[in-house]
């Protein structure tokens, strides 16, 4: 990699030709005890190094952020995560959201390298934030033979059942926008899934609307939900043969591997954003260490 200074051209160099460096010592960088070579522009006279240029600059704890990511994909809580490796829970939360950000790049750029997936499968999964009375749903799509993940989005419902008239009552209106998270769903698919490929569902009377917006040759497949089984997260259907397996057993591995997501556990999203993260740290560990070909 060439190195260039980040600062230049500057204002001093009214020309805008780049700047010219050189090497000026070495440090070693205590997260991990590497060396790291420093250089300093002629121009503007500010020191850098190759460290500048990485996207865990300034960490003072990169060296638990492989260990991390694998932990909070695997069924462990940020508390415990941070009893693990030694850290502050604000460690863990900071990490969480860097991770979060790293992780949804690296999906979005593997998932690139693929060609356009011809069946897919997609439906919601429901989840809360703080109380069941503020419920949320993640909208999920996967390719149907290889189970990979191809897109996901967060997205806040109103309350249902026996808890609405509760929720309203102790938290007020929610807006329900689950719509919206759909077409950023089907939005993201289209550089991922061909125009003529197969889509399957359940029986959501407001699904074809919104496929058909940015999928029109597309083909919608519905099937009836079934009863849900005890194994598997309560994801798994309690039937002989389920056409939505491949989405099912992706959401059952959801439910598993993201404690925050499990049924019956004290680990909640305080906040969406948070689960937004973590999810696209899932995901990325998903296609690449799960079902990756060995």
């Amino acid at each position: 990699m060439k190195i260039k200074c980040p600062h230049c051209p500057s204002l001093e160099c009214p020309s805008g030709i780049p700047a010219k460096i050189k090497k000026s010592g070495r440090y070693r960088r205590k997260s991990d005890s590497r060396s790291v070579q420093i250089f300093r522009c002629l121009i503007c006279l500010r020191y850098f190094s190759t460290a500048t240029f990485h996207p865990c600059f300034r960490q003072k704890k990169r060296q638990v952020n492989y260990r991390l990511w694998k932990d909070l994909c695997s069924s462990i809580s940020m508390r415990r995560a941070a009893k693990l490796h030694r850290i502050s829970r604000t460690t863990v939360a900071r990490k969480l959201s860097f991770l979060g950000v790293t992780a949804e790049l690296e999906f979005n750029r593997l998932n690139a390298l693929h060609e356009p997936a011809i069946e897919v499968q997609f439906d919601d999964l429901e989840t809360f934030e703080h109380t069941k009375c503020k419920p949320l749903s993640v909208t999920l799509a996967v390719e149907k033979k290889t189970r990979r993940i191809l897109s996901l989005e967060v997205s806040q419902m109103s309350a249902k059942g026996r808890l609405a008239k509760q929720a309203v009552k102790k938290y007020g209106f929610r807006k329900d926008l689950r719509a919206q998270g759909r077409r950023r769903l089907f939005k993201s698919l289209l550089p991922l899934v061909s125009q003529e490929a197969q889509f399957e569902s359940d029986q959501n009377p407001y699904y074809p609307k919104d496929l058909k917006a940015y999928f029109p040759n597309a083909k919608h497949v519905t099937y009836l939900g079934q009863r849900g089984s005890i194994v598997g997260q309560g994801e798994l259907k309690k039937v002989r043969f389920d056409p939505l397996f491949s989405l099912n057993h992706t959401c059952a591995m959801l439910r598993d591997n993201i404690k925050r997501l499990s049924r019956k556990t004290w680990c909640t999203t305080k906040l969406p954003r948070n689960l937004h993260a973590q999810l696209y740290m899932y995901a990325l560990f998903h296609n690449t260490q799960l079902i990756a070909p060995k």
